[in-house]
């Protein structure tokens, strides 16, 4: 359908930016997409709206979307649980007590070191690095654009770099496909040096949590009063800090259990929707026996406190919803394919990496995910390399880093809402806020890649 495929996601982006309604927007494009489908199909166009529905619908259809939501609406219940206990407040003074994070730079360096820690997952990566820091930025009257933008620039690089987990064995299981010369483990671990795009953010991240200063956008929000959301005016005289500390140890222990129960023993085979699902679960449970052990709360109370956090989430969860449609709609419509094509077949051979690294970007950006853009790009990237005999890590790399850019980038990314969520920040503040970051890295990467392929093409 070549341009028109386009259409969707410009539809999306405009309404974003116009007039600010992420729901709408979504909506808006998978009519638009839906539309375009049915037109192709040659059915009425009236059967549009039935289609836009059963779009929907058909997320649930997929177990691993149907474990993202859920799993999304369970992170409400525990910030619930933990929030009601005290354990935040608790959880800030024992840190303030011990020494950490007294200051914008040790609360902000600890933040980037959880995250890094926690590298086996994205989500959970983001997750624990959100729900942790969220007092002590709040104490410290730092933004929570400002974690927001930490944890999200954080979680994807360093899984990309590592690669000890799910996103390492997706592939991995894509490389395995190719005809690449050489091992495909090998293969990946090479590209580590040339992913300039998740090296260049962690530089820059580091260097806001190390010297504090924020710019652009990020800077006005900063200069807003700090709502305090977390620490309570009234903390509950017997709280601990256990009762934040001890679900969120039982949901990063959790997940690498799991990853290894669900991969057979290999954490790299592990399913990481299924592990993020459980864990996440498996620490409500937890929260909630010390709840009720500590006889603050009933069972009754606590059901409430939970559902009443699950329903603080129901606009976010609905626009994850809503953003796996419009990726489902848009991958049945082409976008993906047309947006890879304009790399072309014609281009200087030290182009090709940079072009690359652009339609990544684009893919990612208007689809809202990475994982899909890997898929469409490395089967492309790959007789490429072959054909031209040309180095497979600087390719792959520039395709890994272009995915991970535009996610980074992207108002439809679910990514995204995990991390304004995991923050607590509005998700329109959170991509208007990262994205003069994001497109600082993206720049310098763009001219990396066109002076590294100088030299080794």
């Amino acid at each position: 359908m070549s341009w028109m495929s386009v259409l969707p996601p410009l539809v999306a982006i405009i309404v974003v930016f116009w007039r600010k309604e992420v729901i709408v927007a979504l909506l808006l494009a998978i009519v638009t997409s839906e539309l375009l489908l049915t037109w192709q199909g040659g059915e009425p166009l009236i059967y549009t709206f039935v289609a836009t529905i059963e779009r929907i619908i058909s997320v649930f259809g997929s177990a691993g979307n149907t474990r993202i939501l859920i799993f999304s609406l369970m992170v409400g219940a525990l910030l619930a649980y933990i929030r009601e206990s005290g354990g935040v407040a608790a959880t800030v003074e024992a840190l303030l007590a011990k020494g950490l994070g007294r200051t914008k730079r040790s609360a902000s360096l600890m933040t980037v070191f959880t995250g890094i820690f926690v590298f086996i997952e994205s989500n959970l990566s983001v997750l624990t690095a959100g729900i942790l820091s969220r007092g002590l930025f709040e104490k410290l009257g730092m933004s929570r654009a400002r974690l927001a933008y930490i944890i999200d620039s954080t979680s994807a690089p360093i899984c990309i770099l590592i690669l000890l987990n799910g996103w390492g064995a997706y592939i991995l299981g894509m490389l395995d496909q190719q005809d690449l010369p050489g091992s495909s483990v090998s293969t990946l671990w090479s590209t580590i040096p040339f992913n300039f795009y998740a090296l260049v953010t962690l530089i820059i991240v580091f260097y806001t949590a190390f010297s504090g200063r924020v710019h652009g956008p990020l800077r006005k929000t900063e200069e807003k009063p700090v709502e305090h959301k977390d620490i309570p005016e009234h903390v509950p005289s017997n709280s601990k800090a256990r009762y934040m500390l001890v679900p969120l140890t039982v949901m990063v222990v959790g997940m690498v259990a799991f990853m290894f129960g669900t991969g057979g023993g290999d954490i790299t085979q592990g399913d990481g929707s299924k592990s993020v699902l459980y864990a996440t679960v498996l620490a409500c449970v937890v929260a909630y026996f010390m709840l009720v052990s500590s006889r603050r709360n009933t069972h009754q109370q606590l059901v409430d406190i939970g559902f009443k956090g699950m329903s603080e989430l129901l606009p976010l969860v609905s626009i994850v919803l809503l953003s796996l449609a419009l990726g489902a709609s848009l991958r049945e419509l082409g976008t993906g394919v047309f947006l890879a094509g304009l790399v072309g077949e014609f281009l200087p051979l030290f182009l090709i990496a940079p072009m690359l690294f652009i339609a990544g970007a684009l893919i990612s950006f208007t689809t809202g995910t990475s994982w899909g853009t890997f898929a469409i790009l490395i089967p492309i990237a790959a007789p490429m390399i072959l054909a031209l005999d040309l180095p497979a890590p600087l390719l792959l790399a520039a395709v890994l880093g272009g995915g991970v850019f535009g996610d980074h980038c992207s108002p439809i990314s679910d990514t995204t809402a995990v991390s304004a969520l995991a923050s607590g920040c509005d998700l329109l503040e959170h991509v208007r806020t990262q994205l003069p970051y994001a497109l600082t890295a993206g720049s310098i990467t763009l001219v990396l890649y066109v002076v590294t392929s100088l030299i080794m093409i």
